[in-house]
Order: structure tokens, then C-alpha cells, then sequence
């Protein structure tokens, strides 16, 4: 380390797991270096980790910003610097709203690449302390009165009030942009007067933008096929669907199940939402995917998903809800999924695509696609002297099968339809189906 050897610390760590009804144990021999513990050997050299993942300051800190009881103290909260993990939106009964894109980021010298492994033998790479809040990127009420996260760039998190990327270092924010974010740009920057209803109708969105830049593509590419080719025939009537189409999903529509059958089967690098600073984010790799494609980079596709629609389900013209489903029948973290047993159609997809309500889909060795990532709670809250709440979750709240509220908000979850928080104890007690007394 600085030409100077430091010893590699060996400690053995005995860990216990239990077998059958057996409690057994196994040892591992661990190295440790100044940086942290040795995880990973690439290209032959070993690769040590420092990490934020033991620090009692992150335990008080969840504890201290529950507690807050304004944007002053929340403020205090986030000065403690401990949350190494999340980006952080507050609102308040004041009307204060804030954003903070991460917590806890130690400075960096900006000659080195932070998304890739670093040279850990030199002091160079060594964290200099950590960034003030005030430092990091983040946004107080902007003059528009709105914010958005969607994992993306924090460049856009309030339309044009958004904070200037040029002010910070890359390794701060390297985020890109994608295409629920421009979604949700381009909803909020309509001057709308919301309720609680109108937040929950915006947050269920269906317009897919990234099919705004795709589908054009398409079109363009069947209009330059030659008369003599069968594929002008072939393909004509999914292509008649879609230039009908008006971009959004739905249970019903068939022209959605085209297209998210279909563009998964393009270049993949337009599915890239994590980037390295530098790269093309996913709105800009897609353009340029688009602008330099071959015909038929986008034509067989198209002729792809329609015989895999066909293999599936006996034709091609499938609707979005027939293919697109929900199933719990375990409640188990990896669920199964039966094309044979009861499911719900789900008109929402893929947030890759730029859906507001994500609702990730695949199959799993079935024709069917069943949910297992997205949207899972939803809470629209608004706050003032008596806090009104409305929320919904992906199949009910009790994960046993047997229970009645296991699956008894799925419909509800289909369709984007939320209930009444019960927030207040009154409120809970009056519709408490069963009650007990702790100790008893």
C-alpha cells in the first residue's frame, strides 16, 4: 500500500446452518486487507471490499427520521450521513417537498472510474471523508411544485427546476434517464389541481414513451420493404394494429401484446437502464438504436413474437390481459406460477418500457407471462391536520393461502383500485375483525 507492505489478516469464521434437524458447522478461511474483506478474485488478483454495511449511525438515523416531526428535523435526520442505499423523497402538511439522490457518499478522486474496481493499493483510491448534504444532489421545494423518482437521473427529478448536472461529480449521480421517468415528466409538467384521487389516476398512467420511439421505427421499416417481399403480406395486419395504436396498455389490447412480446426481442442495449458515467443512458441508446437499425433488426422480430404468440395460443391475435397475468398460490419469495389454475388479467407492464404502474412479467415454462416485479404496495397519502391515505397491495396482506387475506386485494391490484388507509386507532378498532390483548 504506497510501496510499503501491510500485513493480509487470515481469520477463520465458523458459521452454523442447520440441516434436516441437525445444526452443523462450517469454516471458511477469510482474508482481510486495509480495505475490507477479500470477496472476489478477477484476472487473477483479489479483489477487497469496503463497504458501509455495520454502523449503529444508519440504526439511529431510520429511527430518528421516523420520529420527525418537521423538515427541519428530517433535515437533522439526514445530516447523520448513514443511509448508504436510497434515494429519499419528504413531504410534509406545510407543503414542503424534498429530494435526496443517496445519503451516505464518501469523496472520491473524480481521475477514477467508481463503477468499476478501483486500485486498492494506493492511497489515491482511499475515501477522503464524506460529503456534506449540502453538497450532494438534491432539490427543496421547487418553484413547480412537484417531484418525481423513478430510479433515474435526479437531472430530471423536477422537469427544467431539476439541479444542473454539470455542478457535481460523476460518481455522485450517475444515473441516466429512462423512460418511466420522462413519463412521469411529461404528466406532471401539465398544470393539473390534484387530489388524492387524481394523484393515484396519474400514478396509473398507461402511455408507454418508449414505444413512441420504437413503433415509429417499425413502421417505417415495413414501409420500406420491396413489393416482391412475402413479409409485406405476412406482416401487414399486426402492422395496421399498431399504427392504430395510441401507445398505451390494457387488458383488452392486442396491439400492447404485440409490442411487449416484441421488444424484448430487439437490441438489448435499449433494455440497459444501469449505467457507467459516460455511457448513452436508455432514452439515448434507443434513439440511436432506432436511427441506425436495418430493416430487419426490427421486421424479424416482429415476425418472431407473432409465431411464438401462435405457438402459444393458437393465433397471434392475443390480447394483453390473456397473456399478461396474476397468480399467488403460495405467497412463497419464489413463487410458482400454473397456466392450469386460477389467474387475474393485468393490463399494466414492464416499467422498462416506461410504464407508471410496473408490472414485470415473464414466463416461467408456461404460455402465460405471470407478474414478479414491479409495483408491489402502493400508497398515495395526503397530509394535513388529519392524514388521508389510500394504498393497495399485490394480492392481500397475509402471505398463508388459507388466509381470506391472502389473495383478497388482487382484483383490486389489477385494476389500479386502492382502499382507505386505516390510520387512527378509531378507525382501526371499529374495523377490527378480531382484537386480543397482548400477554393473553
Amino acid at each position: 500500500y504506497d510501496k510499503k507492505k501491510l500485513p493480509v489478516i487470515e481469520k477463520k469464521i465458523n458459521i452454523k446452518y442447520l440441516e434436516g434437524n441437525s445444526l452443523k458447522t462450517k469454516s471458511f478461511n477469510t482474508y482481510f486487507t486495509n480495505k475490507g474483506p477479500i470477496m472476489a478474485i478477477r484476472d487473477g488478483k483479489w479483489i477487497s471490499l469496503k463497504s458501509k454495511n455495520r454502523n449503529t449511525a444508519s440504526l439511529i438515523q431510520s429511527w430518528v427520521r421516523t420520529k420527525a416531526k418537521s423538515f427541519e428535523e428530517y433535515q437533522k435526520a439526514m445530516d447523520l450521513k448513514a443511509n448508504a442505499s436510497n434515494n429519499t423523497v419528504y413531504a410534509d402538511d406545510k407543503g414542503n417537498i424534498a429530494y435526496w439522490h443517496g445519503n451516505f457518499i464518501p469523496v472520491r478522486d473524480t481521475k477514477y472510474n467508481w463503477s468499476d474496481v478501483v486500485d486498492g493499493s494506493t492511497s489515491a483510491t482511499a475515501w477522503k471523508g464524506l460529503h456534506n448534504v449540502k453538497d450532494m444532489v438534491h432539490l427543496y421545494n421547487p418553484i413547480n411544485g412537484w417531484l418525481q423518482n423513478c430510479n433515474s437521473t435526479p437531472f430530471s427529478v423536477s422537469g427544467k427546476h431539476s439541479p444542473t448536472k454539470a455542478n457535481y461529480p460523476s460518481y455522485m449521480a450517475p444515473d441516466g434517464e429512462n423512460f418511466r421517468g420522462v413519463a412521469a415528466n411529461k404528466l406532471l409538467d401539465k398544470p393539473v389541481k390534484y387530489d388524492l384521487d387524481k394523484v393515484i389516476a396519474m400514478g396509473y398512467d398507461t402511455y408507454l414513451p418508449a414505444f413512441e420511439v420504437l413503433i415509429p421505427a417499425l413502421l417505417k421499416a415495413y414501409a420500406q420493404l420491396p413489393q416482391s417481399d412475402p413479409l409485406l403480406a405476412e406482416l401487414k395486419a399486426p402492422i395496421d394494429i399498431l399504427k392504430a395504436w395510441d401507445y398505451r396498455s390494457g387488458e383488452s389490447s392486442i396491439a400492447a401484446a404485440i409490442a411487449f412480446e416484441w421488444a424484448p426481442r430487439l437490441n438489448p442495449i435499449i433494455q440497459k437502464v444501469y449505467i457507467d458515467p459516460g455511457e448513452k443512458d436508455q432514452i439515448e441508446n434507443t434513439s440511436a438504436f432506432v436511427a441506425s437499425a436495418r430493416p430487419n433488426e426490427l421486421l424479424d422480430p416482429l415476425k418472431a413474437t407473432l409465431a411464438d404468440l401462435s405457438k402459444r395460443f393458437g393465433k397471434w391475435e392475443v390480447t394483453w390481459g390473456e397473456i399478461n397475468r396474476f397468480q399467488r398460490l403460495t405467497g412463497a419469495i419464489t413463487e410458482r406460477y400454473d397456466d392450469n389454475l386460477t389467474s387475474i388479467p393485468v393490463g399494466f407492464g414492464s416499467a422498462l418500457w416506461g410504464q407508471l404502474p410496473s408490472y414485470r412479467s415473464n414466463q416461467f415454462k408456461t404460455n402465460k407471462r405471470y407478474g414478479f416485479s414491479g409495483n408491489s404496495f402502493v400508497c398515495a397519502v395526503e397530509f394535513g391536520p388529519r392524514i388521508k391515505a389510500k394504498s393497495i397491495l399485490a394480492g392481500g396482506n397475509s402471505g398463508d393461502p388459507k388466509s381470506k387475506h391472502f389473495n383478497d386485494q388482487a382484483e383490486m391490484y389489477a385494476k389500479g383500485q386502492f382502499k382507505d388507509v386505516l390510520f387512527y386507532k378509531e378507525d382501526v378498532v371499529k374495523n377490527a375483525e378480531k382484537t386480543y390483548q397482548p400477554g393473553n
